[in-house]
């Protein structure tokens, strides 16, 4: 049976040319780079060139870029070491409701110490209105944290814009890169952001290295201690296979990010519009203008059926996507980011995201647009739902009655 991957937004495969790179670094040159005798100093000098790769793609410099484990650890240090960094100057935070669970989180522990935070809301289309964030600002406000491109729907923010409202008020700027980094262009400078985090294995690296970007002179409490690493800004020894196998994954990405974005962009389009054209009663989750979405996410709705059973029966035909319904960890309540958008409960228990990357091909596109019709209409003949006489939208508790059923 052929395989068929398309949930690179929850993790890529290791690209080849990075494999390569990291094998020495876990036999040859296994020293510690803290160590200063010549085992340590055979290493010290691949990261600090993997540290150059990450800010050559995100137009940085060298000096303001960190190592960390993962992305959440990014968005932690940022929240966190900003509001223990400035709890004198305000406790005032302002996100939006479709941010990550990392920030998302965060914030809602900071409102348990006293902060408080204002969280954005979305459109139908899942877009922030720009007026609302300038409003929200107070003499208060210590930071603004919008992610660059949802991992959901794909929608890309307007980061510039939003990284010159927080210039113009003094307040300061994070975002969760992690979507957007080797997708579509990011320029940390040009975009005003003070703190950008990104994750090396949804480039093509592997899990448990990523990496954030600190504008020069932002004041930050550590958020890790117990060893001067990085600068003395983030504290444990370095997972050197990770960090060179990260920054062969951003050089990659820089030199074939136009490539790899018109071509990634026709696949995306064709499962879209193949979808669209051959199934009834199918919702767009997103942006409607294809180009203010990651060319590589489309996140769909298929009516009257339930998402989870969708990829049950796309796993049997090799393929994985992923859904927006939370089912599999034991709750019924759809995404976060579908209540933030106003979708029906319906509807969001069947969204369906497919998430591309250039190893895949129009062939395997082909195959799903031919599987997936009849997959919709055997689970929509299966569906409580699908043949009620009244098709008024089902109440929350009605829905719950029907997926217990």
């Amino acid at each position: 049976m052929e395989k068929i991957y398309l949930d690179n937004n929850a993790t890529t495969a290791v690209k080849p040319e990075v494999l390569d790179a990291m094998l020495p670094y876990f036999r040859e040159q296994f020293g510690n780079p803290s160590s200063v005798h010549w085992a340590g100093r055979m290493v010290s000098g691949a990261i600090e060139k993997a540290r150059e790769q990450v800010a050559e793609l995100i137009n940085c410099s060298a000096a303001e870029v960190i190592f960390l484990s993962c992305g959440s650890e990014g968005d932690n240090y940022a929240i966190k070491g900003t509001a223990d960094a400035l709890k004198n100057k305000g406790n005032h935070i302002i996100t939006t409701a479709v941010e990550h669970p990392a920030v998302l989180e965060t914030c809602e522990a900071l409102e348990k110490d006293g902060f408080e935070v204002t969280y954005l809301k979305v459109d139908h289309d899942g877009m922030l209105d720009l007026q609302e964030l300038e409003t929200a600002i107070t003499d208060k406000t210590i930071l603004i944290s919008v992610m660059w491109a949802n991992n959901e729907t794909g929608n890309i923010f307007p980061i510039k814009e939003i990284g010159e409202i927080a210039k113009k008020h003094k307040v300061r700027f994070h975002t969760d890169a992690v979507q957007a980094v080797g997708k579509i262009p990011v320029d940390v400078r040009e975009a005003n952001v003070d703190m950008a985090v990104i994750s090396g294995h949804k480039i093509g690296a592997p899990k448990g290295v990523g990496a954030m970007y600190l504008r020069r002179g932002t004041k930050i409490s550590r958020f890790m201690h117990g060893g001067h690493q990085e600068r003395n800004r983030r504290a444990g020894t370095h997972n050197v296979a990770g960090i060179v196998g990260l920054g062969v994954a951003c050089e990659l990405a820089l030199q074939q990010l136009d490539e790899n974005y018109t071509y990634v962009r026709k696949l995306r389009d064709k499962l879209e519009k193949g979808i669209l054209e051959s199934i009834p009663d199918v919702k767009l989750n997103g942006h409607p203008n294809a180009d203010l979405r990651l060319p590589n996410t489309l996140n769909v709705s298929f009516n009257f059926i339930e998402g989870e059973s969708l990829l049950l029966f796309f796993d049997m035909k090799g393929i994985a996507a992923s859904s927006g319904s939370a089912c599999t960890s034991g709750s019924l309540e759809p995404s976060h980011v579908m209540g933030a958008m106003g979708v029906d409960i319906v509807l969001a228990h069947s969204s369906t995201r497919f998430s591309l990357s250039s190893d895949n091909s129009e062939a395997e596109i082909d195959f799903v647009l031919q599987e997936l019709p009849p997959i919709v209409q055997r689970l929509r003949e299966m569906s409580p739902l699908y043949n009620r006489e009244d098709p008024t939208p089902l109440s929350c508790d009605e829905c719950r009655m029907v997926h217990r059923a």
